[in-house]
This record gives C-alpha cells, structure tokens and sequence, in this order.
C-alpha cells in the first residue's frame, strides 16, 4: 500500500512548536515513524523557519533546537522542486506555495488549519484536512 502523501501548512508546525499538548505536536512527531509521507521544497522549508524562529522567547526552544526540528523534517521529507506557479490563485503568496507543492508531489491533503484560505484546492485534487482529522483518517488518533 502506498503511504499518503502530505503537505504541512506552517501553522501546523508554528502549533506543534507552541504546545505539546495538541494533534500537531503528535503529527510533528510521528514524522517518518506512521505511514504517511511528508513533502517539502526549498520554498516551504525557509517559511517553516521563518514562523519557528519567530517564535523565540515565546516557547522553551533555543535556536539550535529549531533547527534539529527543521534538519529533522527535511530530512525524513520528500524533497520537491516546483518547475510551475499557480499564482495567485489563493488569498496569499504563502499558501499559494503551499498549494503549489502539494500540487507538484500529487499530494493528497495538505494539513492545515487554515481551510477558508486555501478553499477551492479540491479542483487540483486535495483535500484540507485540520490535524486531528488525519490523525484520525490514518487511524493514529480515535
């Protein structure tokens, strides 16, 4: 069976950074441990950074420790180019890049818990799912 192939929006991480508590945290850490696959560009990678390192002095992480986190995902992700734009098709340039790997990596959700942003994806084959939906789609969370 192949796994699913996901994209992480950025508020997704910038949550699992904030609380240990939540169905973010738990897909953070079930990144390369459950079957499901994430996908990363260039792109998405330096904006998951930018939010994480913003959050400096607001969460118990240090610098370094944000970069783990990141070097960790890149790491166990599927790395993507995107040779194409769709911009703009949604509200803002950053989800348009969120949309656009998904896109690229035939991915079938992208996890987020932004859906009014990125409404209307379901004509390029994706569906929005929050982070307790998966978890629970893939049998990970009751």
């Amino acid at each position: 069976m192949v796994s699913p192939q996901i994209v992480l929006d950025t508020n997704v991480i910038v949550s699992a950074l904030r609380s240990q508590m939540g169905a973010s945290y738990k897909l953070l850490m079930l990144v390369g441990r459950a079957d499901f696959e994430i996908n990363l560009s260039v792109p998405v990678l330096l904006e998951y950074e930018d939010a994480a390192k913003r959050l400096l002095g607001q969460i118990p992480l240090a610098e370094n420790e944000i970069d783990n986190i990141l070097d960790y995902l890149a790491g166990m992700a599927n790395q993507r180019m995107v040779y194409f734009l769709w911009r703009p098709f949604l509200r803002g340039p950053k989800d348009d890049m969120i949309l656009e790997l998904a896109v690229s990596a035939r991915c079938e959700t992208i996890v987020t818990f932004n859906k009014k942003d990125i409404a209307g994806v379901s004509q390029f084959g994706v569906q929005l799912m929050a982070p307790k939906e998966f978890l629970k789609s893939t049998g990970e969370l009751k």
